[in-house]
């Protein structure tokens, strides 16, 4: 085993032989939350890599074939300290040389959150307490369009969630559509990807649009959609530097249980923080290699909600900043691990990283 930690080229820890070497291998994963959110907590995943087999090279064509990413499968459990709970199994697997993508988990969970209601000529803005409780559901297939870099995909999300208010007046601040329970929708998706690798790219971009419809016919309590377009890029600035920019846009129309609002998806921001029925973020990270297995990370980012409560133009942007530092755990995926340190409007946490922090 200990020699299955170790990289053969420069004597160093590192998991890929322990991962690949040995038709798949297990790597434990420590969960440690600090989501000012929810809470500080943790919790333990367990993830099994299975390598894939690399695609057959088109005739006549001196193109390397594009490495295939293991399939992984993974269980995870956690808690935290406002009594936050959570487990659920999920996978990410490849078929047919890659021509067929899933993506797909099941989770149970008990979330403690806070709405945070921006008030009106009339109420002051308000903290919400609030408990969700109950499943959730998410599958998805792609499938790759000829030889490009291409995919189309297919989508079911469910959530059934037993809502709970800390101070039960404050269910009346909700229409009884906001607080719906159930939520069933199918959903379509376009995604273009031709990064190195999917863990901690170094080059290529990633890039994709979807819309999913909930509807009553699907087994859904309200008709709502919900939309998504986002693009990830990452660019060698020079052989020990690597400039990654992210662009991220998600709104809602129509009968949105108001858990299932946008909201601005960042380090340094709580989770949920700031919601509305639209909610945009841009976001800069640069990665410096100081050795061939250790980098440092620096990263700045803006978010912003509009659209029920006020217009964009009357919307205010919250700023975060970080640093961190990563090590390449996993050589033959590209993957590095590590910790960063983020400063936000309100909080300053730390995130433990695996792989890439855009997800």
């Amino acid at each position: 085993m200990w020699q299955l930690m170790h990289d053969p080229q420069d004597g160093k820890i590192d998991a890929s032989r322990w991962l690949l070497e040995r038709k798949g291998g297990f790597l434990p994963v420590p969960v440690i939350i600090t989501d000012p959110a929810v809470g500080n907590g943790g919790g333990a995943a367990l993830i099994f890599f299975r390598p894939n087999a690399q695609p057959a090279a088109v005739p006549g064509s001196t193109d390397k074939p594009a490495m295939v990413a293991p399939d992984i499968y993974g269980v995870m459990a956690m808690r935290t300290s406002n009594g936050t709970e959570a487990a659920g199994v999920g996978a990410m697997l490849h078929f047919d040389e890659d021509r067929w993508r899933y993506r797909g988990g099941v989770g149970k969970a008990s979330v403690n959150l806070d709405f945070h209601s921006p008030g009106n000529r009339l109420l002051p803005p308000r903290q919400i307490s609030y408990t969700t409780e109950g499943i959730a559901s998410f599958q998805q297939v792609f499938r790759r369009l000829g030889r490009r870099d291409l995919y189309v995909g297919l989508a079911w999300i469910y959530m059934d969630m037993d809502l709970s208010f800390k101070t039960d007046s404050d269910r009346d601040f909700f229409t009884d559509r906001e607080l719906a329970s159930k939520s069933s929708g199918l959903g379509l998706s376009l995604e273009y990807d031709n990064r190195d690798n999917p863990f901690t790219p170094s080059r290529g971009w990633l890039a994709m649009v979807e819309g999913n419809a909930y509807a009553k016919a699907l087994g859904s309590d309200n008709d709502f959609q919900s939309y998504r377009a986002h693009a990830y890029g990452y660019l060698p600035l020079s052989a020990s530097t690597v400039l990654g920019l992210r662009a991220d846009a998600r709104w809602v129309n129509g009968e949105v249980p108001f858990y299932r609002l946008p909201y601005i998806d960042m380090r340094g921001i709580g989770s949920a923080r700031y919601q509305d029925s639209r909610a945009a973020t841009v976001e800069t990270e640069l990665r410096w290699n100081l050795s061939p297995r250790w980098a440092l990370v620096g990263f700045v980012g803006a978010g912003r909600t509009w659209g029920r409560h006020n217009s964009f133009d009357d919307g205010s942007s919250r700023v975060s900043k970080g640093t961190g530092f990563r090590y390449l755990l996993v050589r033959q995926l590209g993957m590095y691990a590590g910790i960063d340190y983020a400063w936000g409007p309100e909080d300053e946490t730390f995130y433990i990283q695996m792989g890439s922090a855009w997800h």
